[in-house]
């Protein structure tokens, strides 16, 4: 990776709004002293002291703007009237997961008695039927005080880093009023559509794997498969990432490439097909990093400019953060992140080091991707679950090509359902076979002896391991590098050593 000025400055904004995690500033005299800064690098004459002072000030900038997007997200009127019960109209964020004892979503408080509060609450509703994701429905409730640390889990916590501080509990039934509109209410109608005709005909396991791939509705698998594609390292299937994102994009692009209506109509169809697609299953940080790699792939190509896929990272890390900076602290991010970034560092080196053995390209690269964020991952499921998959890297390479053309053969079942539905039917079909293979993947790797390693014990003596053989591999790839004649990494090329004012200018 070669360091750039709009690297610094993007990796320095991702900084500053980590930092107001840690500790929250005033906004003014940060953007104060962020503008003297600014004024300062400006006046430098060296290239590298003035990308210093330059990300030092989007640093401290960025570090106001954390604080303040922290204490917007901390506030909330409805705290005042927790204990209290009034008729409300609440809209659906997300279709309710089931529990034990109810079922839960995310939703938008639009009526509070004679208040229009318009504040995230977290909706609790009797078990039974489900309001569909984003139609606004009526009911009596309570509001609640989350509940504290219990189990290993703090609800008060967790919901405070989404905005949320209070809890809406129905107090009996509920009708639906109406259903958003505008962009949201355009993703919300893509989700309809694809919940219903990618399936069309399906039932059962089945239907809810698939359901699960599309959509990443993991709450519709039953716990029982859910702890086995948690202990296979298949969880991620289940989730909406940034394969599903790519896929969908490219093969939008792909089709209007296919009918002749030119790259520019292609790149717009593929990112209005992304943008749709981030809405009806909602903005998680790995869908947002990975719309936004789609959309700064797609202006470098209309800019006819190289793409950067670290800046790309960079800037979806950027966006998230300033939104909200607690999505530092989300299992989410850190593992849609790390997975990625390692992808990018760990999976050309393991493809490196298969050359010669009887292994073909792509399977080289599977065998790479699933290595890399084995890799990176393992760390964080450890601190987030206490929990590491050691049959990750197999598992993958067996499963992850059927989830890819599961999601393919349910969109284009998706497609042909309103016009064809016997088609989309037996194509239904076709793909609830993928989704059955999927399952017994996940399954026989997750019952395998030693799949997972939930000790602190195991887990100590795995992670020695893996920095004896990281070590190990970098020593040997030093003495590759040195046996080529090439620079080691982190040392200078002799050319650059030679005559740095190329490399300033560039970096102007």
């Amino acid at each position: 990776m070669t360091v750039r000025l709009p690297h610094v400055l993007v990796g320095a904004a991702c900084v500053g709004c980590a930092l107001a995690n840690g500790a929250r500033v005033g906004l003014f005299p940060v953007v104060l002293a962020a503008g003297l800064l600014g004024a300062l690098a400006l006046s430098l004459p060296d290239a590298r002291f003035r990308t210093a002072v330059a990300a030092v000030a989007v640093v401290l900038a960025f570090w106001g703007w954390g604080s303040l997007r922290l204490a917007q997200l901390d506030r909330s009127a409805l705290v005042s009237d927790v204990g209290t019960v009034e008729r409300a109209v609440v809209e659906v964020d997300e279709p309710p997961k089931p529990g034990s004892f109810d079922q839960r979503a995310r939703a938008v408080l639009l009526r509070w008695g004679t208040l229009r509060p318009h504040e995230p609450v977290y909706l609790e509703l009797p078990l039974g039927r489900s309001p569909p994701q984003g139609a606004d429905i009526a009911l009596l409730a309570e509001l609640r005080a989350p509940t504290g640390p219990s189990n290993g889990f703090d609800q008060a916590t967790w919901l405070r880093r989404q905005g949320i501080h209070v809890v809406l509990r129905a107090k009996g039934a509920w009708r639906i009023v109406g259903r958003r509109g505008g962009i949201y209410g355009l993703g919300d109608d893509v989700e309809r559509w694809l919940a219903g005709d990618s399936v069309r005909g399906l039932s059962g396991e089945r239907r809810n794997v698939i359901e699960a791939v599309v959509l990443g509705r993991s709450s519709l698998v039953g716990q029982n498969l859910l702890a086995d594609f948690r202990a296979s390292g298949l969880y991620h299937c289940l989730a909406v990432d940034g394969l599903k994102v790519a896929t969908i994009a490219w093969a939008v692009a792909a089709i209007a490439l296919l009918v002749g209506v030119g790259r520019l109509f292609a790149e717009v169809a593929a990112l209005g097909a992304v943008s749709a697609y981030a809405l009806a299953v909602g903005l998680h940080p790995s869908v947002v990093r990975a719309a936004v790699a789609a959309a700064l792939g797609s202006l470098a190509w209309l800019a006819a400019r190289q793409r950067d896929r670290w800046q790309a990272l960079l800037v979806g890390a950027a966006v998230l953060l300033a939104w909200n900076p607690y999505s530092l602290l989300d299992a989410g991010f850190q593992l849609s992140f790390a997975a990625v970034g390692s992808i990018f560092v760990v999976t050309p080196r393991v493809v490196r080091a298969l050359e010669g053995y009887p292994v073909s390209r792509r399977l080289a690269q599977l065998i790479g991707v699933s290595t890399a964020c084995g890799l990176a991952t393992a760390p964080i499921t450890w601190l987030q679950f206490r929990q590491i998959s050691l049959v990750t890297v197999p598992a993958n390479v067996v499963a992850v090509p059927v989830v890819v053309e599961m999601l393919g053969l349910a969109l284009v079942t998706a497609a042909i359902a309103p016009v064809a539905p016997p088609v989309a039917s037996a194509l239904a079909w076709l793909n609830g076979c993928g989704a059955s293979f999927v399952a017994a993947c996940a399954r026989g790797f997750g019952n395998l002896p030693g799949a997972q390693v939930t000790s602190g014990r195991a887990a100590s003596v795995l992670g020695l391991g893996a920095l004896l053989a990281a070590a190990y591999a970098w020593r040997r790839g030093e003495r590759a590098r040195a046996e080529a004649g090439l620079p080691l990494l982190g040392e200078r090329p002799a050319e650059d050593r030679a005559d740095p004012a190329p490399a300033a200018s560039a970096d102007r």
